[in-house]
């Protein structure tokens, strides 16, 4: 194998764990030796590990140095023994390192923690950007519902005003079911136009307005009906009108009325 395929392996951080068996321990010795590249690797991993182990420490109780103390203190006076610990001569060229116990039992464990970590991080973000997620239909919600209500303001103003003359338009035979509502006002000439009543048109089809002013019809504006939602709508405004109608045009209107599509008529 080649040093970076060795180095990608993963090996050497199990080896550096002391996660290895010893077959794979005789042949990372190997390749420390054959390898410089792989003893530097080595060296950065345990490194790395012993630098996140140490800032990772738990501080021990203050109570811990006393009671090793007086442990200490309880021996029998003279030398403590310490037995010594055959060492397996290799070579200095190939730097084998063993680490001690303690040291793998707390790089473990700051694995474990890693690991739980990440879940736990993974875990928070799913649920934040779910939460997220209803937030913003929420918010979308929010939205619409302060649209309607202003719409409905904007109604109530309307039809709440004292200059306001309401003005009922029914059926024409030819939609004898149709029902509009013209708000004029007498102060201003302003014209508002109720289609809540009218059928929904067909398509390519539209709603206009016509003011018959000295006995002609003069356009007052088309109405909107997109989606369906209706809503009191500024139109055209008249010094003076005699009556109004409505007719059902091509999209965007027509010079004149078509006398065959008209559904509401009312004079003031």
């Amino acid at each position: 194998m080649e040093p970076t395929e060795i180095i990608s392996s993963g090996v050497l951080e199990l080896y550096s764990l002391g996660l290895t068996s010893q077959e794979e321990n005789e042949q990372v010795y190997k390749w420390i030796k054959q390898f410089p590249e792989v003893n530097a690797e080595i060296n950065e991993i345990q490194k790395a590990a012993e630098e996140y182990a140490f800032a990772h420490a738990l501080q021990p109780d203050q109570n811990v140095k006393q009671r090793i103390i007086d442990k200490i203190s309880n021996q029998a006076s003279g030398k403590i023994h310490v037995p010594e610990i055959p060492v397996k001569q290799i070579d200095k060229q190939s730097q084998v390192y063993n680490m001690p116990a303690y040291y793998r039992w707390a790089i473990a464990a700051s694995i474990v923690l890693l690991i739980g970590s990440l879940i736990f991080n993974y875990t928070y973000y799913a649920k934040f950007r779910s939460a997220s997620e209803n937030l913003q239909v929420a918010q979308n919600e929010l939205n619409r519902q302060k649209e309607m209500a202003s719409a409905m303001s904007k109604d109530m103003d309307v039809i709440t005003d004292r200059n306001a003359l309401p003005v009922v338009l029914n059926g024409t035979p030819h939609a004898p079911n149709a029902l509009a509502k013209i708000f004029w006002m007498k102060n201003t000439g302003q014209v508002y136009v109720d289609p809540s009543n009218l059928p929904q048109p067909t398509a390519g089809k539209q709603y206009q307005l016509w003011a018959i002013v000295d006995g002609k019809p003069v356009d007052a504006g088309m109405i909107s009906t997109q989606k369906g939602m209706y809503k009191i709508q500024k139109m055209k405004s008249f010094g003076k009108a005699e009556a109004f109608a409505i007719t059902l045009e091509k999209a965007g209107g027509s010079p004149t009325p078509t006398m065959d599509e008209m559904y509401v008529i009312s004079k003031i």
